[in-house]
């Protein structure tokens, strides 16, 4: 719907503020044990393990992002720590309260490592997504709603019918699985991309390639966040 920013990907898109995007993803931790565990509705033991699936995941996340990182790149990230962390906490909301003992760890883990190849794929098919919702959340979902078909137990959860495919359930489950997860995915899109085209008709979705160059800050608001310096136009500051 956008397209690509200007100058992407001949040009590096560094993070806005490394600090501030790990204190966001702190926050963000923190809250996730909120929706997470209490979507349990009552003070329960159901809920006390969803608290702990969603801990677990989000630092398994963490540490199989920045493996692969150094692997592949020699040397782990602090972005890559917060966006591990976040492929674990999407991966584990599917099933936080239906999984038990060594699983969300394994989802958690999963998550992190396909996840960050995930985002490499923004490279190979040339779509620019600058904060990885595809490679993040769209697949970080994805996966953990098919490991909920491996992973379910109903001895966490009575209200498990067909347990997952590791504890004995067969297949029944995970194909459930897939066809919600498709089913979601076609809704969202259609949903979204018709919602898109209205405000795109309506108001625009896009600045100018002017404003883009001279940033947003500027451009929209005629502020910047930091003005250890100036170039171009932000010397019209007051």
């Amino acid at each position: 719907m956008l397209g690509k920013r200007h100058g992407w990907p001949r040009e590096g898109m560094h993070p806005h503020s490394l600090p501030l995007t790990l204190l966001g993803t702190g926050i963000l931790w923190f809250g996730w044990f909120g929706f997470n565990a209490g979507s349990a509705l009552h003070a329960n033991g159901v809920a006390a393990q969803a608290l702990m699936n969603t801990f677990l995941a989000a630092s398994a996340g963490m540490l199989g992002w920045l493996l692969v990182e150094r692997i592949k790149d020699g040397k782990p990230t602090t972005l890559g720590a917060a966006s591990g962390a976040v492929a674990g906490l999407v991966a584990i909301t599917p099933c936080a309260g239906f999984v038990g003992g060594m699983s969300p760890i394994l989802i958690g883990f999963a998550a992190g490592v396909l996840c960050v190849l995930a985002i490499g794929l923004k490279f190979r098919f040339k779509y620019d997504d600058s904060l990885d919702v595809i490679g993040v959340h769209l697949v970080g979902g994805i996966i953990g709603a098919l490991l909920l078909g491996f992973f379910a137990d109903s001895k966490v959860n009575e209200l498990v019918v067909d347990e997952g495919v590791f504890l004995g359930g067969g297949f029944k489950l995970l194909w459930f699985q897939f066809v919600a997860s498709a089913a979601t995915f076609a809704f969202s899109f259609v949903l979204s991309f018709a919602i898109a085209k209205v405000i795109d008709k309506l108001v625009g979705l896009r600045v100018s390639s002017e404003d883009e160059d001279e940033g947003l800050d500027y451009s929209q608001h005629a502020e910047t966040a930091y003005s250890f310096g100036s170039t171009g136009s932000m010397d019209r500051l007051p």
